[in-house]
Protein backbone atom coordinates (compact mmCIF):
# COMPACT_ATOMS: atom_id res chain seq x y z
CA UNK A 1 0.00 0.00 0.00
CA UNK A 2 1.43 3.03 -0.74
CA UNK A 3 2.30 5.89 1.78
CA UNK A 4 -1.06 7.86 2.68
CA UNK A 5 0.27 11.57 2.45
CA UNK A 6 -0.19 14.14 5.39
CA UNK A 7 -2.99 17.36 4.74
CA UNK A 8 -1.43 20.87 5.87
CA UNK A 9 -5.08 22.58 5.52
CA UNK A 10 -4.52 26.10 5.41
CA UNK A 11 -7.89 28.50 5.76
CA UNK A 12 -8.08 32.15 6.24
CA UNK A 13 -11.57 33.93 6.95
CA UNK A 14 -13.41 36.48 4.87
CA UNK A 15 -10.65 36.98 1.73
CA UNK A 16 -11.62 37.78 -1.53
CA UNK A 17 -9.70 35.69 -4.49
CA UNK A 18 -8.52 38.83 -5.56
CA UNK A 19 -6.76 39.72 -2.65
CA UNK A 20 -3.55 37.39 -3.21
CA UNK A 21 -0.61 38.19 -5.58
CA UNK A 22 -1.29 34.28 -7.60
CA UNK A 23 -4.95 35.87 -8.47
CA UNK A 24 -3.66 39.03 -10.13
CA UNK A 25 -3.61 41.42 -7.31
CA UNK A 26 -0.20 43.34 -7.92
CA UNK A 27 -0.42 45.48 -4.60
CA UNK A 28 -0.88 42.79 -1.37
CA UNK A 29 2.35 40.40 -0.57
CA UNK A 30 1.68 37.62 -0.79
CA UNK A 31 4.84 35.27 -1.97
CA UNK A 32 3.84 32.51 0.25
CA UNK A 33 0.63 31.67 -0.37
CA UNK A 34 1.37 32.75 -4.19
CA UNK A 35 4.67 30.23 -4.86
CA UNK A 36 2.00 27.62 -2.89
CA UNK A 37 -0.03 28.55 -6.32
CA UNK A 38 3.47 28.17 -8.08
CA UNK A 39 4.38 24.61 -7.26
CA UNK A 40 0.84 23.71 -7.50
CA UNK A 41 -2.42 24.08 -9.15
CA UNK A 42 -4.99 27.04 -8.10
CA UNK A 43 -8.53 27.12 -9.41
CA UNK A 44 -10.19 30.34 -10.93
CA UNK A 45 -14.10 29.42 -10.69
CA UNK A 46 -14.36 28.52 -6.87
CA UNK A 47 -17.06 29.57 -5.16
CA UNK A 48 -18.76 29.05 -1.98
CA UNK A 49 -21.50 26.64 -0.91
CA UNK A 50 -22.77 29.28 1.21
CA UNK A 51 -20.75 32.51 2.04
CA UNK A 52 -21.50 33.54 5.09
CA UNK A 53 -18.54 31.51 7.98
CA UNK A 54 -20.55 28.56 9.65
CA UNK A 55 -22.71 27.78 6.53
CA UNK A 56 -19.51 27.15 4.68
CA UNK A 57 -17.29 25.70 7.07
CA UNK A 58 -19.71 22.97 8.14
CA UNK A 59 -20.32 22.67 3.90
CA UNK A 60 -16.40 22.12 3.79
CA UNK A 61 -16.67 19.86 6.76
CA UNK A 62 -19.60 17.88 5.50
CA UNK A 63 -19.10 18.07 1.33
CA UNK A 64 -23.09 18.67 1.71
CA UNK A 65 -25.19 22.03 0.99
CA UNK A 66 -26.13 23.83 4.09
CA UNK A 67 -29.42 23.55 3.42
CA UNK A 68 -28.51 19.68 4.15
CA UNK A 69 -26.67 19.83 6.80
CA UNK A 70 -29.08 22.31 8.57
CA UNK A 71 -26.29 25.15 9.52
CA UNK A 72 -27.99 27.43 7.44
CA UNK A 73 -26.57 30.64 9.19
CA UNK A 74 -24.20 31.75 12.06
CA UNK A 75 -26.02 30.93 15.29
CA UNK A 76 -26.85 27.27 14.26
CA UNK A 77 -24.39 24.75 15.41
CA UNK A 78 -23.41 22.05 12.86
CA UNK A 79 -24.79 18.92 14.16
CA UNK A 80 -22.87 15.99 15.90
CA UNK A 81 -25.01 13.64 13.76
CA UNK A 82 -23.87 14.67 10.65
CA UNK A 83 -20.66 12.86 9.58
CA UNK A 84 -17.18 14.74 9.05
CA UNK A 85 -14.60 14.49 6.58
CA UNK A 86 -12.31 14.38 9.63
CA UNK A 87 -13.99 11.92 10.91
CA UNK A 88 -13.33 9.76 8.11
CA UNK A 89 -9.67 10.40 8.15
CA UNK A 90 -9.55 9.77 12.17
CA UNK A 91 -10.97 6.60 11.37
CA UNK A 92 -8.73 5.53 8.43
CA UNK A 93 -5.74 6.08 11.91
CA UNK A 94 -4.78 9.88 10.78
CA UNK A 95 -3.71 11.97 13.44
CA UNK A 96 -5.97 15.39 13.14
CA UNK A 97 -5.31 18.16 14.72
CA UNK A 98 -6.95 21.91 14.46
CA UNK A 99 -5.29 25.08 15.51
CA UNK A 100 -7.22 28.39 15.20
CA UNK A 101 -10.98 29.28 13.95
CA UNK A 102 -13.59 26.57 13.83
CA UNK A 103 -16.66 28.15 14.03
CA UNK A 104 -18.78 25.05 13.76
CA UNK A 105 -21.15 26.40 16.93
CA UNK A 106 -21.74 29.98 17.79
CA UNK A 107 -19.41 31.88 19.95
CA UNK A 108 -21.41 34.66 20.79
CA UNK A 109 -23.50 33.41 23.00
CA UNK A 110 -26.42 35.70 21.21
CA UNK A 111 -30.10 34.49 21.89
CA UNK A 112 -32.02 33.18 18.60
CA UNK A 113 -33.63 35.70 16.30
CA UNK A 114 -36.18 33.66 14.99
CA UNK A 115 -37.66 31.53 18.14
CA UNK A 116 -40.47 29.51 18.30
CA UNK A 117 -43.18 31.87 19.51
CA UNK A 118 -45.78 29.72 21.42
CA UNK A 119 -49.37 30.68 20.01
CA UNK A 120 -52.28 31.07 23.22
CA UNK A 121 -54.86 30.27 21.21
CA UNK A 122 -53.28 26.73 20.73
CA UNK A 123 -51.67 24.05 22.41
CA UNK A 124 -48.15 24.47 22.77
CA UNK A 125 -45.97 21.33 21.97
CA UNK A 126 -43.27 20.13 24.70
CA UNK A 127 -39.68 21.78 23.96
CA UNK A 128 -38.77 18.68 22.07
CA UNK A 129 -41.59 18.96 20.19
CA UNK A 130 -41.43 22.04 18.78
CA UNK A 131 -38.87 21.77 15.89
CA UNK A 132 -38.78 19.27 12.41
CA UNK A 133 -35.39 17.68 14.47
CA UNK A 134 -35.91 16.25 18.23
CA UNK A 135 -32.08 16.88 18.11
CA UNK A 136 -32.25 20.79 17.54
CA UNK A 137 -28.47 21.32 18.90
CA UNK A 138 -29.36 22.97 22.15
CA UNK A 139 -27.80 21.03 24.35
CA UNK A 140 -24.23 21.93 26.27
CA UNK A 141 -22.32 19.79 23.62
CA UNK A 142 -22.98 22.80 21.30
CA UNK A 143 -22.11 25.45 23.76
CA UNK A 144 -18.55 24.61 23.44
CA UNK A 145 -17.40 27.71 21.52
CA UNK A 146 -19.30 30.23 23.36
CA UNK A 147 -16.31 33.09 24.05
CA UNK A 148 -18.19 34.57 27.47
CA UNK A 149 -17.93 30.50 28.99
CA UNK A 150 -14.06 30.08 27.68
CA UNK A 151 -13.04 29.29 31.40
CA UNK A 152 -10.57 26.83 30.15
CA UNK A 153 -8.81 24.93 27.25
CA UNK A 154 -11.61 23.26 25.03
CA UNK A 155 -9.71 20.36 24.75
CA UNK A 156 -10.56 19.91 28.38
CA UNK A 157 -13.58 20.84 28.26
CA UNK A 158 -14.42 17.33 25.52
CA UNK A 159 -15.45 13.66 26.15
CA UNK A 160 -14.25 12.91 22.92
CA UNK A 161 -12.93 14.36 19.62
CA UNK A 162 -14.16 17.48 17.77
CA UNK A 163 -16.22 16.97 14.89
CA UNK A 164 -13.29 14.69 14.29
CA UNK A 165 -10.46 16.57 15.59
CA UNK A 166 -8.09 15.00 18.21
CA UNK A 167 -6.23 17.87 18.94
CA UNK A 168 -7.78 21.04 18.65
CA UNK A 169 -6.88 25.09 20.03
CA UNK A 170 -9.19 27.41 19.04
CA UNK A 171 -9.30 30.78 18.51
CA UNK A 172 -12.97 32.75 18.43
CA UNK A 173 -13.84 35.80 16.98
CA UNK A 174 -11.53 38.13 14.96
CA UNK A 175 -9.45 40.81 15.02
CA UNK A 176 -7.76 41.65 18.29
CA UNK A 177 -11.82 40.47 19.79
CA UNK A 178 -9.85 37.06 18.94
CA UNK A 179 -10.97 35.34 22.17
CA UNK A 180 -10.67 31.02 23.06
CA UNK A 181 -7.91 28.83 23.78
CA UNK A 182 -5.97 31.97 22.11
CA UNK A 183 -6.98 34.49 24.90
CA UNK A 184 -6.31 32.11 27.83
CA UNK A 185 -2.57 31.55 26.43
CA UNK A 186 -2.49 35.62 25.86
CA UNK A 187 -3.47 36.45 29.07
CA UNK A 188 -0.71 33.91 30.68
CA UNK A 189 1.72 35.80 28.23
CA UNK A 190 0.49 39.44 29.71
CA UNK A 191 -1.89 39.94 32.73
CA UNK A 192 -3.17 42.72 31.80
CA UNK A 193 -3.93 41.62 28.34
CA UNK A 194 -7.15 42.59 28.30
CA UNK A 195 -5.92 46.42 28.41
CA UNK A 196 -4.61 46.04 25.06
CA UNK A 197 -8.07 44.97 22.91
CA UNK A 198 -10.66 47.15 21.39
CA UNK A 199 -11.12 50.56 20.31
CA UNK A 200 -10.96 51.72 23.74
CA UNK A 201 -7.51 50.67 24.31
CA UNK A 202 -6.62 51.92 20.74
CA UNK A 203 -2.91 53.51 20.02
CA UNK A 204 -3.34 57.45 18.96
CA UNK A 205 -3.47 57.35 14.43
CA UNK A 206 -5.18 60.49 12.76
CA UNK A 207 -4.10 58.94 9.18
CA UNK A 208 -6.90 56.56 9.30
CA UNK A 209 -10.76 56.88 10.54
CA UNK A 210 -12.92 54.47 9.16
CA UNK A 211 -15.81 52.23 10.65
CA UNK A 212 -14.51 49.17 12.60
CA UNK A 213 -10.79 50.07 12.38
CA UNK A 214 -8.45 51.23 15.57
CA UNK A 215 -5.00 50.65 15.96
CA UNK A 216 -4.38 47.92 18.21
CA UNK A 217 -2.42 47.81 21.40
CA UNK A 218 -1.80 44.59 21.32
CA UNK A 219 1.94 43.77 19.76
CA UNK A 220 2.73 41.59 16.39
CA UNK A 221 4.17 38.36 18.96
CA UNK A 222 1.12 38.37 20.60
CA UNK A 223 -1.95 38.71 18.23
CA UNK A 224 -3.59 35.84 16.74
CA UNK A 225 -2.26 35.08 13.56
CA UNK A 226 1.20 34.83 15.20
CA UNK A 227 -0.33 32.46 18.46
CA UNK A 228 -1.70 30.02 15.04
CA UNK A 229 1.70 29.81 13.83
CA UNK A 230 3.47 28.85 16.82
CA UNK A 231 0.81 26.83 17.87
CA UNK A 232 1.38 24.93 14.28
CA UNK A 233 4.52 24.95 14.27
CA UNK A 234 4.76 22.89 17.51
CA UNK A 235 2.08 20.35 16.46
CA UNK A 236 3.78 19.66 13.61
CA UNK A 237 7.18 19.28 15.07
CA UNK A 238 5.44 16.75 17.38
CA UNK A 239 4.83 14.75 14.40
CA UNK A 240 7.84 14.87 12.72
CA UNK A 241 8.35 11.49 15.72
CA UNK A 242 5.58 9.72 14.60
CA UNK A 243 4.89 6.98 11.81
CA UNK A 244 1.35 7.85 10.99
CA UNK A 245 -0.11 10.13 8.84
CA UNK A 246 -1.53 13.78 10.05
CA UNK A 247 -4.39 16.07 9.23
CA UNK A 248 -3.89 19.52 10.46
CA UNK A 249 -6.18 22.07 9.76
CA UNK A 250 -4.59 25.86 10.79
CA UNK A 251 -7.44 28.29 10.75
CA UNK A 252 -6.73 32.22 10.73
CA UNK A 253 -9.36 34.37 12.16
CA UNK A 254 -8.27 37.09 9.82
CA UNK A 255 -8.81 39.50 7.38
CA UNK A 256 -12.29 39.36 8.70
CA UNK A 257 -12.90 42.85 10.28
CA UNK A 258 -12.41 44.66 12.85
CA UNK A 259 -9.90 45.83 10.64
CA UNK A 260 -6.66 45.87 12.98
CA UNK A 261 -3.62 44.41 11.78
CA UNK A 262 -1.04 44.98 14.89
CA UNK A 263 2.26 46.62 14.86
CA UNK A 264 4.09 47.45 11.54
CA UNK A 265 1.29 45.37 8.94
CA UNK A 266 -1.23 48.68 10.14
CA UNK A 267 0.35 51.42 8.05
CA UNK A 268 2.28 48.60 5.61
CA UNK A 269 -0.14 50.02 2.68
CA UNK A 270 -0.89 53.72 1.97
CA UNK A 271 -4.66 53.79 1.39
CA UNK A 272 -3.64 56.51 -0.94
CA UNK A 273 -2.04 54.21 -2.89
CA UNK A 274 -5.31 51.65 -3.00
CA UNK A 275 -7.51 51.91 -6.25
CA UNK A 276 -11.17 52.05 -5.91
CA UNK A 277 -13.03 48.90 -7.30
CA UNK A 278 -14.70 50.05 -10.69
CA UNK A 279 -17.60 49.01 -9.83
CA UNK A 280 -17.12 51.55 -6.58
CA UNK A 281 -20.34 53.91 -5.90
CA UNK A 282 -22.14 52.02 -9.06
CA UNK A 283 -25.56 49.94 -8.75
CA UNK A 284 -29.56 50.94 -8.09
CA UNK A 285 -30.20 47.61 -6.49
CA UNK A 286 -33.11 48.69 -3.74
CA UNK A 287 -31.00 47.64 -0.77
CA UNK A 288 -27.81 49.34 -2.01
CA UNK A 289 -29.64 52.63 -2.53
CA UNK A 290 -30.86 51.75 0.76
CA UNK A 291 -27.90 51.68 2.60
CA UNK A 292 -26.29 54.74 0.87
CA UNK A 293 -29.19 56.58 1.41
CA UNK A 294 -28.72 55.64 5.40
CA UNK A 295 -25.27 56.57 5.30
CA UNK A 296 -25.64 59.66 4.22
CA UNK A 297 -28.51 60.53 6.77
CA UNK A 298 -25.64 58.98 9.42
CA UNK A 299 -28.51 56.14 10.33
CA UNK A 300 -26.42 53.01 9.52
CA UNK A 301 -24.26 52.43 12.78
CA UNK A 302 -21.78 50.67 10.75
CA UNK A 303 -20.15 48.94 13.86
CA UNK A 304 -21.97 45.54 12.97
CA UNK A 305 -21.79 42.22 11.32
CA UNK A 306 -24.17 43.81 8.65
CA UNK A 307 -23.25 45.34 5.40
CA UNK A 308 -22.80 48.86 4.91
CA UNK A 309 -21.68 51.88 2.10
CA UNK A 310 -18.54 53.59 2.75
CA UNK A 311 -16.36 56.83 1.30
CA UNK A 312 -14.16 56.71 -1.36
CA UNK A 313 -11.45 57.41 1.75
CA UNK A 314 -12.87 54.66 3.92
CA UNK A 315 -13.32 52.21 1.07
CA UNK A 316 -9.32 52.84 0.36
CA UNK A 317 -8.32 52.39 4.16
CA UNK A 318 -10.11 49.53 5.08
CA UNK A 319 -8.61 47.91 1.84
CA UNK A 320 -4.98 48.70 2.84
CA UNK A 321 -5.55 47.57 6.39
CA UNK A 322 -7.20 43.96 5.17
CA UNK A 323 -4.11 44.07 3.09
CA UNK A 324 -1.42 44.42 6.33
CA UNK A 325 -3.57 41.51 7.82
CA UNK A 326 -3.11 39.36 4.55
CA UNK A 327 0.60 39.58 4.01
CA UNK A 328 0.40 38.89 8.06
CA UNK A 329 -0.92 35.98 7.52
CA UNK A 330 0.92 34.78 4.39
CA UNK A 331 4.43 35.67 6.72
CA UNK A 332 3.04 33.47 9.00
CA UNK A 333 2.31 30.58 6.42
CA UNK A 334 5.49 31.25 5.25
CA UNK A 335 7.04 30.15 9.06
CA UNK A 336 5.01 27.50 9.02
CA UNK A 337 6.08 25.90 5.49
CA UNK A 338 9.60 26.41 6.63
CA UNK A 339 9.47 24.50 10.07
CA UNK A 340 7.85 21.93 7.95
CA UNK A 341 10.38 21.24 5.50
CA UNK A 342 13.02 21.63 8.32
CA UNK A 343 11.32 19.07 9.98
CA UNK A 344 11.21 16.77 7.46
CA UNK A 345 7.68 16.57 6.55
CA UNK A 346 7.31 18.72 3.24
CA UNK A 347 7.97 16.08 1.13
CA UNK A 348 4.79 13.72 1.99
CA UNK A 349 2.67 16.71 2.61
CA UNK A 350 -0.29 18.22 0.84
CA UNK A 351 -0.75 21.87 1.20
CA UNK A 352 -3.72 23.57 0.57
CA UNK A 353 -4.75 27.03 0.62
CA UNK A 354 -8.44 28.23 0.88
CA UNK A 355 -11.04 30.50 2.96
CA UNK A 356 -14.48 30.30 3.89
CA UNK A 357 -16.08 33.66 2.03
CA UNK A 358 -15.33 36.41 0.41
CA UNK A 359 -15.93 40.68 0.78
CA UNK A 360 -17.21 43.34 -0.73
CA UNK A 361 -14.06 45.43 -0.19
CA UNK A 362 -16.04 48.35 -1.86
CA UNK A 363 -17.62 46.30 -4.62
CA UNK A 364 -20.57 48.66 -5.37
CA UNK A 365 -19.25 50.79 -2.62
CA UNK A 366 -20.07 48.33 -0.09
CA UNK A 367 -18.27 46.98 2.68
CA UNK A 368 -18.57 43.01 4.54
CA UNK A 369 -20.96 40.46 2.93
CA UNK A 370 -24.95 38.90 3.49
CA UNK A 371 -27.17 38.92 0.63
CA UNK A 372 -26.18 40.27 -2.75
CA UNK A 373 -23.67 37.49 -4.15
CA UNK A 374 -21.51 39.70 -6.02
CA UNK A 375 -18.09 38.15 -7.09
CA UNK A 376 -15.95 39.47 -4.36
CA UNK A 377 -18.29 37.67 -1.41
CA UNK A 378 -18.68 34.24 -3.23
CA UNK A 379 -15.90 33.60 -5.13
CA UNK A 380 -13.11 32.68 -3.10
CA UNK A 381 -9.26 31.45 -3.55
CA UNK A 382 -8.44 27.50 -3.47
CA UNK A 383 -5.00 26.18 -3.81
CA UNK A 384 -3.78 22.61 -3.99
CA UNK A 385 -0.06 21.55 -3.66
CA UNK A 386 0.60 18.24 -4.04
CA UNK A 387 4.46 17.23 -3.51
CA UNK A 388 4.37 14.01 -5.28
CA UNK A 389 1.99 15.79 -7.96
CA UNK A 390 2.76 19.14 -8.47
CA UNK A 391 0.84 21.20 -10.55
CA UNK A 392 3.82 23.54 -11.46
CA UNK A 393 1.80 27.02 -11.54
CA UNK A 394 -1.41 24.92 -13.27
CA UNK A 395 -5.01 27.04 -13.62
CA UNK A 396 -7.55 25.11 -13.75
CA UNK A 397 -10.59 27.21 -14.86
CA UNK A 398 -13.36 24.87 -14.59
CA UNK A 399 -16.08 25.72 -11.71
CA UNK A 400 -15.72 24.06 -8.53
CA UNK A 401 -17.83 24.32 -5.39
CA UNK A 402 -16.65 24.14 -0.98
CA UNK A 403 -18.35 20.94 -0.91
CA UNK A 404 -15.59 19.73 -3.14
CA UNK A 405 -12.78 19.99 -0.33
CA UNK A 406 -13.91 17.48 1.41
CA UNK A 407 -14.26 14.56 -1.54
CA UNK A 408 -11.12 15.94 -2.96
CA UNK A 409 -9.23 14.96 0.31
CA UNK A 410 -10.49 12.12 1.08
CA UNK A 411 -9.17 10.85 -2.61
CA UNK A 412 -5.70 11.45 -2.03
CA UNK A 413 -5.99 10.09 1.10
CA UNK A 414 -7.80 6.75 -0.33
CA UNK A 415 -10.62 6.66 1.43
CA UNK A 416 -13.86 5.58 -0.16
CA UNK A 417 -16.65 8.65 0.88
CA UNK A 418 -19.57 8.40 3.02
CA UNK A 419 -23.07 8.34 1.79
CA UNK A 420 -24.57 11.39 0.81
CA UNK A 421 -21.60 13.85 0.61
CA UNK A 422 -22.08 15.83 -2.30
CA UNK A 423 -18.63 16.89 -3.43
CA UNK A 424 -16.69 15.67 -6.19
CA UNK A 425 -12.97 14.76 -6.18
CA UNK A 426 -11.36 18.01 -8.32
CA UNK A 427 -8.23 15.95 -9.52
CA UNK A 428 -10.14 13.23 -11.15
CA UNK A 429 -13.42 14.41 -12.07
CA UNK A 430 -14.78 17.06 -15.16
CA UNK A 431 -16.38 20.47 -13.81
CA UNK A 432 -20.14 21.03 -13.80
CA UNK A 433 -21.57 23.42 -16.20
CA UNK A 434 -23.01 25.08 -12.92
CA UNK A 435 -22.38 25.81 -9.21
CA UNK A 436 -25.11 27.05 -6.97
CA UNK A 437 -24.61 29.05 -3.62
CA UNK A 438 -27.16 29.09 -0.75
CA UNK A 439 -28.18 31.75 1.72
CA UNK A 440 -30.66 31.93 4.61
CA UNK A 441 -30.86 35.36 6.42
CA UNK A 442 -32.39 35.25 9.96
CA UNK A 443 -33.04 39.22 11.04
CA UNK A 444 -33.40 42.20 8.70
CA UNK A 445 -31.19 44.58 7.93
CA UNK A 446 -30.39 47.85 6.13
CA UNK A 447 -32.05 47.46 2.99
CA UNK A 448 -34.15 44.54 3.82
CA UNK A 449 -37.41 44.46 5.40
CA UNK A 450 -37.14 41.00 5.96
CA UNK A 451 -35.02 38.07 6.20
CA UNK A 452 -33.52 36.97 2.79
CA UNK A 453 -33.56 33.75 0.95
CA UNK A 454 -31.04 33.43 -1.74
CA UNK A 455 -30.83 31.09 -4.34
CA UNK A 456 -27.65 32.13 -6.78
CA UNK A 457 -26.38 29.88 -9.90
CA UNK A 458 -23.27 30.64 -11.63
CA UNK A 459 -22.30 29.05 -14.65
CA UNK A 460 -19.22 29.57 -17.18
CA UNK A 461 -20.43 32.98 -18.60
CA UNK A 462 -23.78 34.21 -16.44
CA UNK A 463 -24.26 34.51 -12.36
CA UNK A 464 -28.48 34.45 -11.56
CA UNK A 465 -29.37 35.05 -8.13
CA UNK A 466 -33.15 35.07 -7.39
CA UNK A 467 -35.26 36.18 -3.77
CA UNK A 468 -37.98 34.63 -2.23
CA UNK A 469 -40.33 37.22 -1.33
CA UNK A 470 -39.14 40.05 -3.50
CA UNK A 471 -40.23 41.33 -6.49
CA UNK A 472 -36.23 41.91 -7.91
CA UNK A 473 -33.33 39.54 -9.20
CA UNK A 474 -30.39 39.32 -10.45
CA UNK A 475 -28.75 38.19 -14.31
CA UNK A 476 -25.29 39.32 -14.98
CA UNK A 477 -23.18 38.42 -18.21
CA UNK A 478 -20.13 37.76 -16.71
CA UNK A 479 -18.08 37.38 -19.53
CA UNK A 480 -19.41 41.31 -21.07
CA UNK A 481 -19.76 42.48 -17.63
CA UNK A 482 -17.09 40.90 -15.25
CA UNK A 483 -17.81 44.04 -12.53
CA UNK A 484 -21.42 42.94 -12.59
CA UNK A 485 -23.03 46.62 -12.98
CA UNK A 486 -25.60 45.63 -15.48
CA UNK A 487 -28.76 43.80 -14.17
CA UNK A 488 -30.10 41.69 -17.19
CA UNK A 489 -33.02 40.17 -15.30
CA UNK A 490 -35.88 42.32 -16.25
CA UNK A 491 -33.89 42.77 -19.68
CA UNK A 492 -36.79 41.23 -22.69
CA UNK A 493 -33.83 41.04 -24.70
CA UNK A 494 -32.86 38.29 -22.13
CA UNK A 495 -35.47 36.62 -21.20
CA UNK A 496 -34.57 33.19 -23.01
CA UNK A 497 -31.09 33.36 -20.78
CA UNK A 498 -33.10 33.85 -18.00
CA UNK A 499 -35.46 30.80 -18.95
CA UNK A 500 -32.65 28.88 -19.13
CA UNK A 501 -30.33 29.19 -16.49
CA UNK A 502 -33.70 29.08 -14.34
CA UNK A 503 -34.52 25.65 -15.65
CA UNK A 504 -31.14 24.67 -15.01
CA UNK A 505 -30.96 26.11 -10.82
CA UNK A 506 -33.60 23.99 -11.22
CA UNK A 507 -32.22 20.84 -11.89
CA UNK A 508 -29.04 21.54 -10.10
CA UNK A 509 -31.12 21.34 -6.98
CA UNK A 510 -33.07 18.20 -7.92
CA UNK A 511 -29.57 17.23 -8.25
CA UNK A 512 -29.00 18.51 -4.49
CA UNK A 513 -31.55 17.35 -2.89
CA UNK A 514 -30.66 14.48 0.09
CA UNK A 515 -29.05 10.57 -0.96
CA UNK A 516 -28.49 9.90 2.61
CA UNK A 517 -29.32 7.64 4.28
CA UNK A 518 -29.49 4.61 1.66
CA UNK A 519 -32.57 2.71 1.11
CA UNK A 520 -33.50 -0.14 3.63
CA UNK A 521 -33.82 -2.66 0.89
CA UNK A 522 -33.13 -3.31 -3.14
CA UNK A 523 -35.98 -4.19 -5.89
Amino acid sequence: MKQQPNFLFIVTDQHRADHLGCYGNDIVKTPHIDAIAAKGTRWERFYVANPICMPNRASIMTGRMSSLHGARHNGIPLSRNHTTFVELLKDAGYRTGLIGKSHLQSFTGLPATNRYEPDPDLHTPCKELRDAYKDNRHSRDYDLELAPQWDRPLAERLNEDFYGFEDVEVAADHADKASGDYLLWARQQRPDFDSLVGPENALPDNRIKAPQAWRTAVPEELYSTSWIAERSQAWLGERASEDGPFFLQMSFPDPHHPFTPPGSYWDMYDPREIPLPASFGKGDLPPIRAMREAMEKGSDPRDNQNPFTVTEEEARALIALTYGSITMIDDAIGRVLAHLDAVGLAENTVVIFTTDHGDYMGDHGLMLKLLLHYQGTIRSPFIWHDPISPGSGAVDRGLASSIDISATILARAGIQAFNGMQGRDLRATPPPDCVVVEEDSQRPMTGFDRPQRVRTLVTERYRMSLRHGEDWHELYDLQEDPQEMKNLYDDPASANIRHDLTEKMLRRLIDLQDRAPLPAYRA
